[in-house]
């Protein structure tokens, strides 16, 4: 049995509202960096190195140091191209658990490089928690090209 809210729409399409704008979220925040700035001049990753250097984790800045800066170029690479993947790959329903877990991680990730920045940690958290709920919810099962090729059970 389908429940639908006085409103129009059913839970599942509740659950796709929250994946596609979640996805649209991450189009933005690709669309808005200096792509030539982090992939040829290191601007993000100089800028994350800034911020581990004066992190209050150790963790936090021996990681940077032993993942990250021995390849910024890489690195630049993967975030700038990973918030691309999450934002297409979301707002068409495309592997969406696979991106809903990325997206999750890479907020979690997000949060806790930025925990001196309030400000930061609003978004990352309900980006977050739209996450977790689009994926415990399923939300890949209606509106989605994971649907209508039956991938994940949908």
């Amino acid at each position: 049995m389908q429940v639908v809210h006085s409103y129009g729409l059913s839970a599942a399409q509740c659950l796709a509202v929250l994946r596609i704008g979640l996805g649209l979220w991450w189009l933005e925040s690709w669309r808005h960096k200096d792509k030539r700035g982090w992939l040829q001049r290191g601007t993000g990753i100089a800028w994350a190195k800034g911020v581990a250097e004066k992190h209050r984790w150790t963790l936090v800045r021996g990681s940077f140091d032993r993942l990250v800066a021995p390849r910024p170029t890489s690195m630049a690479y993967v975030v700038v191209f990973a918030e691309l993947a999450l934002g297409l790959g979301l707002t068409v329903g495309l592997l969406s658990p696979i991106a809903l877990v990325a997206g999750l991680l890479l907020n979690l990730l997000y949060f806790v490089l930025m925990i001196h920045d309030w400000a930061e940690q609003g978004q990352n958290l309900m980006m977050a928690l739209i996450s977790l709920v689009a994926l415990l919810g399923m939300g890949w099962q209606t509106w989605s090209l994971d649907h209508l090729l039956h991938l994940f059970g949908a």
